[in-house]
């Protein structure tokens, strides 16, 4: 930079004068001010819903409603083990509650550890402060990849250029010189500078938007719609059900008025299938507590599922498959250059960049500036480019303007240096060419006519956890595809040491039509030279064949494809722009971290898809018995108490376990209609061998006490066609799963033989014929169930 006056600065590229007291930023005293009049960027960054909103999600429910009213009614008209249901509803909404909580805490924690700090200026010195510290006057410091966190007026440019398209939608990044507005939201692409906060907090242009993403959310997730859509289902049914109910029982009264009440909320509470919500809610909470502690912040709840959905990863090479840093490893002087000359160009330029990259930090280490020369104009390092330069004043008077960058970008198709490049980047070398040039470094036309001067080799260090994930992924019948603005010869020889293979393809030759693009996309493995924009298309070319898209990356030219593909996934360690846009941040920046992702989301789409199919089968028998009860106008066989202990052995507790297990099945699509699918067959089955059993054991007891033994006798056909139900869903069996259901087995059996468990529970199997007429109705039902399921898994399948 150079200096005019005691009291003004010049801007390199565009010199208007900057006072000299503005570029020196607020002083403390000022800072100070300006917080006491609450003109500070006081948006609450909330990476989770409140406590008070997490209680409230989780009690105040439309389910929770319904059986609170039926639980207070129950308190009044019958013993307090006909209310037991109650108290089950408060123990899972707790653990729902408690559970959230924690991931919560865990969530706040890791966006705390994530919070990206802008570079303020303040008594003259670069200072990091949270985004919620900056005050109005202040100014911030921008560079590639930052993010404008708040809205303002550019003081300072140095060849910046700030992608708005967030905001506004057009994909060309815009020129900004000083004087001219920047928007919260946006992000730089290329170039530095400097701008002065001129609206902070709630009155910044994206600040609701910034406060919405960063927000605990549960949008955009199949499972949390499709049990939705489930529970409308639900209450449509359960009205009109349990009208009929009541009435049908206040009218059947021959076992008096409250026996007729109790009955008639039997029939109603489990129809409700209140713990599946509950369930859901900790699974995805769980996840969240599982993958924190894997450094890994889940900006989105969903997008653990969204992950398991995945059949496709784009992987950014640099960053992901290799590591930041580089090593310059050779440098070659082309026609005749001299050495000595080249490394103090290289120096020059290096020191020209206020920020640079990996591949100009190498050279940096490799090649120091001697400071002889002056740089008189900068080009910041474009991906869209794909070159960087400078103008220097040398130290004899002499003045020279230099590009470096890609020699594929900067030569003629039939250069002799090409030659040598391609080979060295079938060896997966990075390759960079210095040239002189003797044109405006702004002008497009710049790289007409380079004289090329030398080859810098660099090679990238390998992640190496690489390898392994990308065995996992290949295991897991997801395909990748590597997509990297690099040299494709170079890209695809890095993939090939990690044992990724497939067609290399050079993304300039990809066709512009989608259709095209998307076929080309299929039979490739490995993309180079591919733009920002293209990354984008190709995002949305893979979507059009109905491909769910991961794109993994931590540069600012990833911005664009993370925030249209599917799920997005930044290292903790890219820029800000990127980790705003992800709805996965790896902390740790290990790629190795994604397999957990993706095995979490399979086990929470997984599991929630068994215990889903359990919970909708009680309510699909609960809503057909209640049907046929009305229809023969007879009471209803069950007390609370009954399906509560039912509920419990066969629903709730295995239900926990099933949900929280391991599962590594890829999940699929039409979650309501594979639920359904097994639900329903499995619901008629058990309702109506159950009500059979009900109606032989009416025809089969008489006198006093008789009732009772019916009620006993269609629990425990229930109770086993219901432990059946579980036993298939529990499959394929490891030795827990058998622990579990045998377990739930000997926990009714011992409700069944001890005498003060059969008075509690009201259930005592009278005589030998009735009990063993209901186990083989119940075994009936077992193998009709089995197949009728395998039926539809056959129809499914197909």
């Amino acid at each position: 930079m150079t200096h005019t006056d005691a009291g003004a600065e010049l801007d390199p590229v565009h010199p208007v004068p900057i006072p000299a007291r503005r570029a020196q930023g607020l002083s403390t005293a000022e800072v100070a001010e300006r917080v006491a009049r609450g003109e500070v960027n006081d948006v609450p960054v909330r990476s989770s819903r409140s406590l008070g909103e997490i209680v409230r999600a989780n009690v105040f429910t439309r389910f929770n409603a319904i059986i609170g009213v039926l639980w207070l009614i129950m308190l009044f008209v019958a013993p307090v083990q006909d209310s037991l249901f109650g108290y089950v509803i408060i123990a899972n909404t707790g653990i729902g509650v408690f559970q959230e909580w924690r991931a919560k805490k865990t969530l706040d924690s890791l966006a705390v550890i994530g919070e990206a700090k802008p570079t303020v200026r303040r008594d003259g010195a670069a200072v990091e402060v949270s985004t919620s510290a900056i005050v109005l006057g202040d100014l911030i410091e921008i560079g590639p990849g930052d993010k404008v966190v708040v809205d303002g007026e550019c003081v300072e440019a140095d060849g910046l250029e700030i992608d708005e398209s967030l905001l506004t939608g057009e994909a060309d990044p815009v020129v900004k010189r000083p004087g001219d507005a920047v928007m919260s939201g946006s992000f730089v692409v290329a170039g530095g500078g400097a701008f002065e906060a001129t609206k902070v907090g709630r009155e910044a242009y994206a600040a609701q938007l910034a406060e919405e993403a960063s927000r605990f959310t549960l949008v955009h997730s199949e499972l949390r719609t499709g049990i939705s859509t489930i529970l409308k289902y639900v209450t449509w049914m359960m009205i009109p059900t349990a009208i009929g109910l009541v009435i049908s029982q206040l009218v059947v009264k021959q076992h008096g008025f409250k026996d007729s009440i109790a009955r008639t909320v039997g029939g109603i509470v489990p129809m409700v299938p209140e713990g599946l919500v509950l369930l859901t809610s900790v699974a995805f909470a769980i996840g969240v507590i599982r993958l924190g502690r894997k450094q890994c912040l889940v900006q989105e709840l969903p997008a653990i599922e969204g992950l398991a959905r995945v059949d496709t990863v784009c992987l950014d090479k640099t960053g992901t498959l290799t590591e930041g840093g580089m090593d310059v490893t050779e440098l070659r002087p082309l026609g005749g250059a001299d050495e000595t000359y080249v490394r103090k160009v290289l120096g020059a330029l290096g020191e020209s960049d206020p920020r640079p990259n990996a591949s100009l930090q190498a050279i940096i280490t490799a090649y120091p500036d001697s400071g002889e020369w002056r740089c008189v104009e900068s080009l910041p390092f474009s991906s869209a480019r794909k070159y960087s330069g400078a103008s220097f004043s040398e130290g004899d008077g002499e003045s020279s303007t230099w590009l470096l960058g890609a020699p594929d970008v900067l030569l003629d198709a039939d250069d002799p240096a090409l030659a040598e490049t391609g080979r060295l980047n079938e060896q997966g070398l990075r390759v960079l060419l210095l040239a002189r040039v003797s044109g405006e470094l702004d002008d497009p036309g710049v790289v007409r006519g380079a004289s090329a001067t030398a080859l810098v080799v660099l090679e990238q260090r390998l992640r190496p956890d690489a390898a392994e994930t990308l065995a996992y992924f290949a295991e897991q019948d997801v395909h990748a595809k590597v997509i990297s603005g690099d040299n494709a010869v170079s890209v695809g020889a890095v993939a090939g040491k990690l044992g990724l293979t497939g067609q290399v393809v050079d993304a300039r030759q990809l066709p512009s039509d989608q259709g095209e693009m998307a076929k080309s996309l299929d039979e490739g493995t490995v993309f180079g030279r591919v733009t920002p924009q293209q990354k984008r298309d190709m995002v949305g070319a893979l979507q059009s064949r109905g491909h769910t898209v991961a794109m993994t990356g931590d540069g600012v030219n990833d911005v664009l494809a993370l925030k249209d593909a599917d799920i997005g996934v930044s290292m903790g360690s890219g820029s800000e722009a990127t980790r705003a846009v992800a709805q996965i941040v790896l902390l740790n920046n290990s790629f190795a971290t994604l397999p957990s992702v993706v095995a979490e989301g399979r086990r929470v789409i997984g599991n929630i898809t068994r215990v889903a199919t359990l919970f909708l089968v009680k309510t699909v028998y609960s809503v057909l018995l209640a049907v046929l009860v009305v229809c023969w106008r007879v009471e209803y066989p069950f007390l609370p108490r009954h399906l509560t202990l039912l509920s419990t052995l066969t629903i709730g507790i295995p239900a926990f376990f099933l949900a929280l297990a391991p599962n590594t099945e890829r999940a699929k699509p039409h979650f309501v209609r594979r639920v359904m699918r097994y639900s329903i067959p499995g619901g008629v089955i058990a309702g109506a061998a159950t009500f059979v059993t009900y109606l032989i054991a009416r025809h089969h007891y008489t006198g006093k006490g008789s009732l009772a033994a019916e009620t006993s006798a269609a629990t425990l056909t229930l109770f086993l066609i219901s432990m059946w139900v579980l036993a298939i869903i529990a499959r394929p069996y490891t030795w827990w799963r058998v622990a579990l259901v045998a377990s739930m087995g000997a926990a009714f059996v011992v409700v069944l033989v001890v005498p003060w468990l059969q008075h509690f529970f009201a259930l005592k199997l009278v005589g030998v014929t009735m009990p063993w007429v209901a186990v083989a109705i119940a075994g009936v039902a077992g193998v009709v169930l089995e197949l009728v399921w395998r039926l539809v898994d056959r129809r499914g399948a197909a």
